[in-house]
């Protein structure tokens, strides 16, 4: 006998299932994914914002002898670092105007290590006087570890995210059938329609650069998330020291003798290494335990031109000058990890490589932007009631506001903080952080208090404005204005003004897009909001 048990459900296939896991995945962290892809995409020009956000710094004509400016500097740590067990010198180069220079010292107090940092005048060896901030760095570290916690949380939840975004990208591509077609096609005005149309062409114009940027995301930080097969197979001292050198040009501080002894000259290490690398190709110089007899030298190669990040550098005896050893290889595994982590981070790259990174990637950034969005314009279609969405919905409806348009004003802020905060300010950068996360939050209580509609185009228009006057703000306050800059070729300066103009074009006309919705449009969003 058989039972009738009425009308069976229809069974889910490969693709609905993949389309409701790329939703989820992608909605989840899309907030965070969204953060990561801006600040990473920006981030690929950190030299040059650090530069801009140093005015002080005078504009550099051409790269300096990277030899004698070492020796400079060699020099002067004699004099305001001695004892330190370990400084580095990162040598100036075409996008660098300036040596960065790190020293460790007695610690400040118990449990605290100690270390001193300045920037230096590459022709003088003099310190500059620079303002406090931590330039495009910011950004950079933002973009995988976040603020106001700890580091190994942050690069666990930037992991979380690169995961969830590998899983979003693969499922997309499962998901839709006619990927490529689509890629074609674009209908404006069109509500949900437009929104997928946008996604599906920032997605599939990028798509290889999208899978590998994820994918070497979590490569770059793989000894941290699966750290197991390292410790099986590493256990003994010497065994971590080999990975050490593998993975980092900084040699490792052994004992010092105590028996003093001066540093040999530093500018012929460096002369051997642009024998071996080229004039302009060497890095940086580390030393531990200089004016020391047990003292010894790194000198590494720079990273343009070689799409590794592999360490390749030349070691000397420091009270000699005897070239130990030079590295110029490493395993098979760790190699494979130099060049993931190079396509990564992009510094090999000439000027128009970064250009396609910095456009390829932005896509990226306005993939998940559109992704955000589409979410919340489909999503209001199935509600039962759209003029009352429930909670959860307008809590992503406001989320996307804040961390898209909002997002935008916070970064703009940044840079706003830079150019008017006090020169003699204590714990300046500090504060340039602190503002950028405080008009973030503002932001976000802007979106929780107005109208979804009004809410997008009032912040996307602030974030125009904020970008359209940041040339004029830097007018103002340094002596490096865009004519001046056009005229002496400074094109750090001159492409920074430039390119806030052009991004404030880009918000203003999302802004005009967003308010000149049709009267039908206008009227569903106002009664969605409550006010009709």
């Amino acid at each position: 006998m058989t039972i009738d048990t009425g009308p069976q459900p229809a069974k889910r296939g490969l693709r609905q299932s993949m389309s409701d896991l790329h939703t989820w995945a992608g909605l989840l962290l899309g907030w965070i994914l969204y953060a990561m892809f801006l600040t990473g995409t920006v981030a690929y020009f950190k030299d040059e914002q650090s530069q801009w956000m140093r005015p002080e710094i005078p504009h550099q004509v051409q790269v300096p002898d990277q030899a004698l400016a070492a020796q400079r500097i060699a020099d002067e740590l004699g004099r305001i670092a001695p004892g330190s067990p370990q400084w580095s010198i990162r040598l100036p180069d075409a996008r660098n105007n300036s040596l960065y220079v790190f020293w460790r010292a007695a610690p400040r107090g118990p449990g605290q290590r100690g270390f001193g940092e300045a920037y230096f005048d590459p022709a003088t060896g003099q310190k500059v006087s620079a303002r406090d901030t931590l330039g495009g760095d910011f950004f950079y570290r933002f973009h995988f570890q976040f603020h106001y916690m700890p580091v190994q949380w942050g690069r666990w939840l930037a992991g979380a995210a690169a995961m969830f975004m590998l899983v979003a990208i693969i499922s997309g591509i499962i998901t839709h059938k006619k990927i490529f077609v689509d890629f074609f096609t674009f209908r404006w005005g069109k509500g949900q329609r437009s929104w997928l149309d946008a996604h599906n062409a920032f997605s599939v114009f990028g798509l290889p650069f999208h899978l590998m940027i994820t994918y070497t995301g979590l490569v770059t930080l793989m000894a941290m998330y699966m750290p197991w097969g390292e410790q099986v197979a590493i256990k003994t001292q010497a065994e971590r020291q080999q990975l050490a050198a593998e993975l980092s040009a900084f040699i490792q501080p052994g004992k010092a003798s105590g028996q003093p002894a001066p540093l040999a000259s530093i500018e012929v290490m460096v002369r051997q290494a642009q024998e071996r690398w080229g004039r302009d190709n060497v890095g940086r110089v580390t030393a531990t335990h200089a004016g020391d007899a047990a003292a010894r030298v790194a000198v590494a190669r720079g990273e343009a031109g070689r799409v590794s990040m592999s360490p390749q550098y030349m070691e000397f005896e420091g009270a000699t000058g005897k070239l130990l050893h030079v590295r110029d290889a490493v395993g098979a595994a760790a190699e494979t990890r130099g060049v993931l982590y190079a396509l990564h981070l992009g510094r090999f790259s000439d000027l128009t490589t970064r250009w396609l990174y910095f456009i390829v990637s932005f896509m990226g950034t306005a993939m998940v932007g559109t992704g955000l969005v589409m979410w919340s314009v489909k999503r209001r279609q199935k509600l039962p009631d759209p003029a009352r969405p429930d909670f959860g919905f307008r809590l992503v409806e406001r989320l996307n506001i804040a961390s898209i348009a909002g997002l935008s004003v916070a970064m703009t802020g940044f840079l706003w903080a830079n150019r008017l905060l006090p020169l003699a300010m204590p714990a300046r950068a500090q504060w340039e952080i602190h503002l950028f996360f405080i008009a973030w939050g503002l932001a976000l209580l802007h979106a929780l208090l107005r109208p979804a509609r009004q809410a997008w185009v009032e912040q996307l228009w602030l974030a125009a404005l904020l970008l359209a006057l940041l040339p004029v703000l830097n007018a103002l306050t340094t002596q490096r204005p865009l004519w001046h800059s056009l005229a002496a070729g400074d094109w750090v300066f001159a492409g920074m003004d430039l390119i806030c103009w052009a991004l404030a074009a880009l918000h203003a006309v999302l802004a005009i897009r967003t308010a000149r919705q049709s009267p039908a449009l206008a009227a569903q969003a106002a009664l969605r909001e409550g006010r009709a």
